[in-house]
């Protein structure tokens, strides 16, 4: 199974007409599924929610361009898990460090919701990158439905693990699952997330 979807990949309709709609409103965009960021090497995987319309799906990296990577890079840097400097472009030179990054649905859904069958379809993906990933210890969610992937992914019961903001979840077979609130601007402007806390869940892991 491919790590990545074909840039013309058509398993979710809605998601496939919103982004010939986009490709048509912004033909300088992305506009395609989003392909990861960092080496299958790496010990930590952050998974996300989906690519962010004038975002990730603008730029063509995860998080990049976005209030959600303004938040996310810086803290990856200060923790040492990335080199070089985020400008916010993915020509930017900036290398992750055992870190890769990837999102529960790869391609920029209407209004940043996706929904159950979007899921399902993206997550064989989500299942072949984690497959390939050998030195794999630990991931984190960035919000609920980046946590329901991975349980899936991996075969959990959702009931077993519940999601909250630093919860830490033993998966079994070395594996670590680490939740955050994701760190978008609605999260920050509403003090449901503060860079603290988010800082919180990185320490978590040191």
């Amino acid at each position: 199974m491919s790590l990545e979807p074909s840039p013309t990949c058509t398993r979710c309709p809605r998601l496939v007409e919103y982004r010939t709609n986009n490709q048509a409103a912004y033909p300088d965009f992305h506009n395609a599924p989003v392909p990861s960021f960092g080496s299958l090497e790496a010990e930590l995987l952050i998974v996300g929610l989906a690519p962010g319309l004038k975002g990730a799906n603008w730029s063509g990296r995860p998080f990049t361009g976005d209030y959600a990577g303004d938040l996310l890079y810086p803290t990856l840097l200060k923790f040492g898990l990335g080199e070089g400097e985020y400008g916010a472009n993915a020509d930017d030179g900036l290398e992750l460090t055992n870190c890769r990054i990837t999102n529960a649905v790869r391609c920029v859904p209407p209004e940043n919701k996706v929904n159950g069958a979007e899921i399902k379809a993206c997550n064989l993906y989500l299942v072949a990158e984690i497959k390939a990933m050998p030195n794999l210890k630990s991931l984190i969610a960035l919000g609920t439905v980046a946590h329901n992937a991975v349980l899936k992914t991996l075969g959990h019961k959702l009931s077993a693990f519940k999601f909250g903001h630093c919860a830490q979840h033993d998966l079994g077979n070395g594996l670590t699952l680490t939740d955050s609130y994701h760190c978008s601007r609605y999260n920050t402007n509403t003090g449901r997330l503060t860079e603290e806390m988010f800082h919180d869940v990185f320490r978590s892991l040191l």
